[in-house]
């Protein structure tokens, strides 16, 4: 490795090794600063490049292990049999890492599909034309929800695109013509819709193209029209043999399919049903205490738990921009649910009508009534849970309203700290409640602790946590869906033994409150 430069005139340095030799350049800001130079005779092939990052263009020069992990062991599923290695030298010892697939991305629906129920063994198949090359993983499970991630060129294309679209159409005719020559689908009963048979799916779709064409706001929407024919093509022909060679799993899926549109049809009522309350009430819930713009760029929501914080919120707001939803207890665990299941409940209806945008398939982002949509619950273990129920259901089935920014976790404080009359000190934890004492050994102090937000004065409450000039909100980021998939299904799912390991290996970083 070359030592650090300072220097960020020269901060990339490239290495080639072809025809015989290691050629080198160096470059600032993507332009060369010396020409082209051939060094020591080399029998590899190979590109090397070194880099440092410059403060112009990096708005964060630290670089993350964890990101990094992330990054090179999806990158490792994409280029099956490639070894990758990270390792961080700023760690003593250092910190070392090696990532590799040997069976690509059907290692990756493995991973995805861990301590979940199978319907079938991972299918894999992978083709190649005219420059174009498409891999496909499958494998469907016994929950309720589909998790498809696709790829062009190794990059995730997390809006989508043509590949997306020939995968989908050919998954629907496929196993509807299965379904119909197997006699599996009557005569006067309908196809399947693709999102009865992508229930309880997870899959991936990798393409690789030599002039690929992204769209979108993130540019990770692949736009070019060819690959959608040549992904349906392949999908066509290599999955119904699939099904012709595994009848057992395929019937299996179908069975899946059909029990999904039926669920379907009882969501649909159940809907209709919620549209019809929310109709006859006026088309609000009655417990919800709304603010007086209607301008969703600058409204917020706070989803608080009961009706004591609710009246503790109403009363701390700003009845301009600010509107309470109180919600009892603690709602469905729509993990272990069908839509159905979840549109019947009561708590869970009255967020939906509130939000305005709609579930699933149907949800409008543009249709939102708030810019912020805020969880509000106590700092306390029971308060975590139900943040972790809503943000399981707004992941499974609102999830472009995190994508797109617009989902909040607003964080009251545990404690309370005063010296003397006048000074008071806020604190989100016992660690800081204990440094803070700790650095004022010799002052006269009273730690109040907030049992719950409804105890908690108006006035407190919006200085600490309602104020926008003085609290702290974190917004829901989804850096990585997979990553979110897998976390949601150990935490919130039927795999007890899955989350038991996760929560010892990740208790040193969790908050417990005794």
């Amino acid at each position: 490795m070359a030592k650090q430069i300072t220097n960020y005139g020269s901060s990339e340095i490239l290495v080639v090794e072809r025809e015989g030799f290691a050629w080198r350049q160096t470059y600032a800001r993507g332009k060369p600063t010396m020409k082209l130079e051939r060094g020591k005779p080399s029998k590899r092939t190979g590109t090397t490049v070194n880099f440092w990052p410059d403060p112009q263009v990096f708005e964060d020069l630290e670089f993350k292990f964890d990101v990094l992990q992330q990054r090179l062991r999806e990158l490792s599923y994409l280029t099956k049999g490639v070894a990758i290695t990270l390792r961080d030298e700023r760690e003593h010892p250092a910190v070392e890492g090696t990532y590799k697939a040997t069976g690509g991305i059907a290692d990756m629906v493995k991973a995805l599909n861990t301590g979940r129920e199978t319907l079938n063994k991972v299918i894999y198949f992978e083709a190649a034309e005219d420059g174009r090359e498409v891999e496909v993983s499958l494998q469907w499970n016994a929950g309720f929800t589909e998790s498809i991630y696709t790829f062009a060129n190794t990059i995730n294309t997390h809006e989508g695109g043509m590949h997306e679209e020939g995968f989908k159409k050919s998954l629907t005719n496929v196993i509807n013509r299965y379904a119909r020559a197997k006699a599996l689908l009557k005569e006067k009963e309908e196809n399947f819709l693709g999102e009865d048979i992508r229930e309880g799916l997870t899959g991936i779709v990798s393409v690789k193209l030599r002039e690929p064409q992204f769209e979108g706001q993130t540019k990770t929407k692949l736009g070019n029209t060819e690959v959608r024919g040549f992904v349906e093509r392949v999908m066509n022909e290599k999955l119904a043999e699939w099904c012709e060679e595994h009848p057992t799993e395929a019937r299996r899926i179908v069975a899946k399919s059909m029990a999904a549109a039926r669920a379907r049809l009882a969501a649909k009522k159940a809907r209709d049903i919620s549209r019809k309350s929310a109709f006859d009430s006026g088309g609000l819930p009655g417990k919800l205490a709304d603010c007086s713009s209607n301008d969703p760029n600058s409204t917020e929501v706070f989803i608080v738990e009961g009706d004591s914080a609710g009246g503790s919120a109403k009363a701390a707001r700003n009845r301009e921009n600010q509107a309470i939803l109180p919600i009892r207890g603690k709602i469905l665990n729509v993990e272990k649910a069908r839509l159905h299941k979840v549109l019947e409940n009561q708590e869970i209806q009255a967020l939906i009508n509130a939000i305005g945008t709609g579930v699933g398939e149907q949800l409008d982002p543009e249709k939102r009534r708030y810019g912020k949509i805020v969880m509000l619950t106590d700092a306390d273990v029971d308060g975590a849970h139900i943040r972790t129920l809503l943000l399981t259901f707004f992941f499974r089935h609102m999830r472009p309203l995190i994508e797109q920014g617009f989902v909040y976790i607003a964080q009251p404080p545990l404690y309370s700290i005063r010296f003397g009359a006048n000074e008071v000190h806020y604190v989100f934890s016992d660690r800081e409640r204990d440094e803070l004492l700790e650095a004022n050994p010799n002052r006269k102090s009273e730690v109040g602790r907030f049992k719950g937000l409804g105890e908690m004065p108006a006035e407190e409450l919006w200085q600490t946590t309602m104020n926008p000039e003085t609290r702290n909100l974190l917004q829901v980021a989804l850096e990585d869906a997979a990553i979110a998939d897998q976390v949601f299904v150990i935490l919130m799912g039927e795999d007890v033994e899955g989350r038991r390991d996760f929560i010892q290996k990740n208790a040193k970083d969790a908050f417990v409150d005794i």
